[in-house]
């Protein structure tokens, strides 16, 4: 399973926070950009064991858990790039993206692309760039975000935009969540060889207390029901489960992330 996808100069390391969040700090030997810090103290203790500079914020969309330590490194750091969604929103925010805006970070020599992915929220964007993608919580390992305020066929839209990415990218996700979406992949697909390996995976994982993150999309284009709507088993598996027949993959979605919600 891959640990960093970036050049040896550069390391992105998981700062947890709260029950099972990772706030994702891309570091060099100086600075460090974090994305979606919900809480300012891991934040502020990981850069001072580290002898880091924040350099700046990216945020992927509104939900507190995901912003709620802007005001406090905003007041720690003058003049913070804090950059994330559009729409005046989310207090804190320095400069506004959306989809195909490119982001600048030059200190620590990188540059991301916004997607625009809505779904989980509205507002929902992603950062792509190096063969990585930041995806807060559209996508999960073995799950994808429950849908609070976008529709099923926006959601599903937003993934398949992310399966399009090369096979190889490195998703860095936000929570740690595998074990339970494991679990209910294996509800989908049981005879799911590349799933039932991985299961196995993520228990030794947990079982040391490690995280299952960052994954590879070509893992999850494998074992991710969320991402595998157009594969007859699971096709078979949702329409068994709704006990109705299924025109198409977004109605294949809907019925499937109704299950999600309920298991």
């Amino acid at each position: 399973m891959p640990t960093n996808s970036f050049p040896a100069e550069l390391t992105v390391s998981p700062i947890p926070a709260f029950d099972d969040n990772y706030i994702w700090c891309l570091h060099n030997e100086q600075y460090a950009v974090v994305v979606d810090p919900g809480d300012a103290d891991p934040v502020l203790a990981f850069c001072e064991q580290h002898h880091l500079q924040l350099a700046a914020i990216l945020i992927t969309h509104h939900h507190r858990d995901h912003t709620g330590g802007i005001g406090k490194l905003t007041s720690t750091v003058n003049e913070l790039p804090v950059i994330g969604p559009r729409g005046g929103h989310i207090t804190g925010i320095t400069k506004s993206v959306a989809q195909g805006d490119l982001v600048k970070l030059p200190l620590i020599n990188r540059e991301f692309s916004v997607l625009e992915v809505p779904g989980h929220t509205l507002d929902h964007i992603a950062f792509v760039g190096h063969n990585a993608l930041f995806c807060g919580d559209t996508l999960f390992s073995a799950g994808c975000g429950r849908l609070f305020e976008g529709t099923p066929g926006q959601m599903h839209r937003s993934l398949n935009k992310i399966k399009r990415l090369p096979a190889s990218t490195v998703i860095y996700c936000t929570h740690e969540y595998t074990q339970a979406n494991v679990n209910f992949a294996l509800a989908v697909e049981p005879d799911n060889s590349a799933l039932l390996e991985y299961d196995q995976w993520v228990k030794d994982m947990r079982s040391q207390q490690l995280p299952t993150l960052p994954t590879l999309l070509a893992t999850q284009i494998t074992i991710n029901p969320f991402l595998r709507c157009d594969i007859t088993a699971v096709k078979e598996s949702v329409i068994a489960q709704a006990n109705t027949e299924l025109s198409d993959e977004i109605a294949v979605f809907t019925h499937l992330r109704q299950w999600k919600d309920n298991f």
